[in-house]
């Protein structure tokens, strides 16, 4: 795949992206606690953007932690981000929107999709659980698709947003499993898939294998299992 974009894989489903211009994005940076991320991983010295699905604790990680450290901007739904507010984020770096809405950074977009899962943190409603599709100014367009099982608008997704890589968990008991998993990739269509949240506890030691084998036989699709760390798009 030709493009400007890094993506690094730091387990579970925490992602950090770099844009062309060089803007530090992490999805879900659940790393301090995460028993699959790496310890060389866990360490955040530069973000400038924090994309979240939903509140569960495995997600949200140490947004906070983070944001206060490299005053990067916290991006989410609105509910959770309020949450977060009282937990000390601070406000000018507080983003709160909501599903079907798109906001506009530097050199990429995000905008909020739904998923199918719930949503707490802390013990608090945080508003429903999305999937983020990040669209890369003149580059590519990435597809997190959060906590979710499958379901039909995945296929609207597909034609209205066009996603080049889709980011699918597939660890069934908490998501989608991997057969699952792979029948929602195909409904959206893309040309690279990358397996998340499995691998991390017993309950979901599923084998992307699985997913990748099923997916691949189903379409075009190419599935990549990338080390953590590593950039995968290069």
């Amino acid at each position: 795949m030709n493009t400007q974009i890094k993506a690094h894989w730091l387990g579970h489903s925490a992602f950090k992206l770099e844009s062309q211009s060089g803007k530090i994005i992490y999805i879900d940076p659940f790393l301090k606690d995460n028993p699959s991320t790496p310890e060389e991983l866990k360490k955040v010295e530069k973000a400038d953007y924090i994309l979240l699905t939903h509140g569960h604790e495995d997600h949200v990680g140490d947004t906070i932690d983070i944001a206060k450290n490299t005053g990067a901007k916290v991006v989410g739904i609105l509910e959770l981000v309020e949450i977060l507010k009282d937990e000390g984020l601070p406000e000018e770096q507080a983003v709160g929107f909501n599903k079907g809405g798109t906001v506009h950074f530097d050199d990429f977009s995000v905008t909020l999709v739904s998923a199918n899962h719930s949503s707490s943190f802390k013990g608090k409603y945080a508003g429903d659980p999305g999937g983020l599709v990040i669209s890369f100014e003149d580059d590519i367009c990435v597809y997190h698709m959060g906590d979710t099982n499958i379901f039909a608008d995945l296929e609207l997704y597909g034609e209205l947003y066009r996603p080049h890589v889709v980011l699918a968990p597939t660890g069934d008991h908490f998501t989608m499993g991997p057969e699952e998993a792979a029948y929602a990739v195909e409904l959206i269509g893309c040309e690279i898939a990358v397996p998340i949240h499995y691998g991390t506890w017993p309950p979901i030691e599923s084998d992307p294998n699985e997913f990748k084998k099923i997916l691949e036989d189903l379409t075009d699709t190419e599935v990549l299992i990338p080390e953590k760390g590593e950039n995968f798009l290069s």
